[in-house]
């Protein structure tokens, strides 16, 4: 059992362990449940059947619809949550020939086959050579989504870090960093310098990027580019769109379902 109670797959020597590489777990998770800091002797793929995960590692932060789900490497620490109701699979893959050699954390698109091969393998009473066979071509179709993570760091200011909040809250807040600093108390030039020493990020490309990670959430529950768009703040479709590409290197489309980079 994990520190945050998921059961792990079996010790060696187990049935789980001789009869399959890879176990399937299934979680019906509440909007908001989240597993605690943890990790596994095992590698994990998560993925949501239905609803929308999110994955948070040192390496930055993932947001998974059912169209994508997430490799992590054994021993690597993380913590999931679930952004709507949602069915969550966790498949267990012992380590051994024939895996991939991901290091950190990479996104996978999930297509039909893979989908049908995880509820497939769900089986309690697979025979050994179907559970073999069909963990095989799993593997073989595990695809890397090429998508990078956007990851928000907060600066320590303390009057940056009001700012910061009130963005986090609501990322559509239109106002000037000469407004905002009316409003903590501080000057512009002050903020500007506080976001740049604490985030590595200028205060537009931080709010940029604050937008963004809140649109994955709305996109991932299905909701369109236009509405997506209004939501977090930005005056056109189009503008929000060539932020997008600009940071990932993926439309947003292409983002959730697997396309090519943007070009």
């Amino acid at each position: 059992m994990s520190s945050n109670g998921q059961p792990q797959a079996g010790p060696p020597g187990t049935v789980d362990q001789v009869a399959a590489a890879i176990v399937v777990r299934a979680y019906d998770l509440a909007p908001g449940s989240r597993f605690g800091t943890h990790r596994h002797d095992t590698h994990q793929v998560v993925w949501a059947r239905n609803g929308v995960l999110t994955v948070s590692t040192e390496d930055g932060e993932w947001i998974l619809p059912p169209t994508r789900a997430l490799w992590i490497p054994a021993g690597t620490a993380h913590q999931t949550a679930a952004l709507a109701s949602t069915a969550m699979r966790s498949l267990n893959i012992t380590r051994g020939a024939g895996l991939p050699g991901w290091s950190l954390p990479q996104p996978v698109a999930v297509g039909p086959l893979v989908a049908v091969l995880i509820d497939h393998l769900a089986g309690a009473t697979l025979a050994p050579a179907r559970r073999a066979r069909a963990q095989a071509v799993l593997i073989d179709n595990l695809a890397p989504v090429a998508a990078r993570s956007i990851e928000v760091l907060m600066p320590a200011d303390p009057r940056a870090l009001d700012v910061a909040h009130a963005l986090v809250a609501d990322p559509a807040d239109p106002r000037t960093l000469a407004q905002w600093g009316r409003h903590v108390g501080s000057s512009a030039r002050t903020l500007a310098r506080a976001f740049a020493a604490d985030t590595g990020l200028t205060f537009a490309r931080w709010r940029t990027a604050v937008r963004l990670r809140a649109a994955l959430g709305h996109l991932a529950r299905g909701e369109p580019v236009i509405r997506v768009a209004d939501r977090v703040g930005y005056a056109t479709p189009s503008a929000f769109v060539a932020a997008f590409v600009r940071e990932t290197g993926l439309t947003p489309g292409s983002y959730f379902h697997g396309g090519p980079p943007a070009v």
